[in-house]
């Protein structure tokens, strides 16, 4: 029984580990975009930090419920082009984002969106390779 509780203890860990690491570099990803970005990329500068994390936080949410289902639809378009539209799925996500936060985060166009989709999914890829499983492997 109790080697059952210390796995469970573990994974739980792990899942708060990986959200956690996802939520900096979300925030981190998105205030530097909007630091380089000035006129496209804006975040609200009242509590600059906050909003950012907000942010992270809704489009974290949205990749885990919203973008499977987004996935599945696109399925047949995205097999078409060869998996080229995949990231117009990301481009969605960031567009959904912007309209739940209203003035406290704002992309204009959707080239600034595909960019900070490429920035979003390059950091994921570094963090899930560089950071994450790393940590994970060297727990176990």
């Amino acid at each position: 029984m109790k080697v059952v509780s210390i796995v469970k203890e573990k994974t739980k860990i792990n899942i708060l580990f990986d959200w956690l690491i996802h939520m900096i570099g979300y925030t981190l990803i998105l205030i530097l975009v909007s630091l380089i970005f000035k006129k496209t990329v804006q975040i609200d500068s009242s509590c600059y930090g906050l909003w950012g994390l907000i942010t992270a936080i809704i489009i974290y949410l949205l990749n885990k419920t919203i973008k499977p289902i987004l996935i599945w639809l696109t399925l047949p378009i995205t097999g078409i082009t060869m998996g080229l539209f995949y990231p117009f799925v990301n481009v969605i996500i960031l567009n959904i984002t912007d309209f739940i936060m209203g003035n406290h985060f704002n992309i204009s166009g959707i080239l600034m969106s595909f960019i900070v989709a490429i920035f979003i999914s390059i950091m994921n890829i570094l963090m899930d390779s560089l950071i994450i499983k790393p940590i994970i492997r060297k727990g176990r």
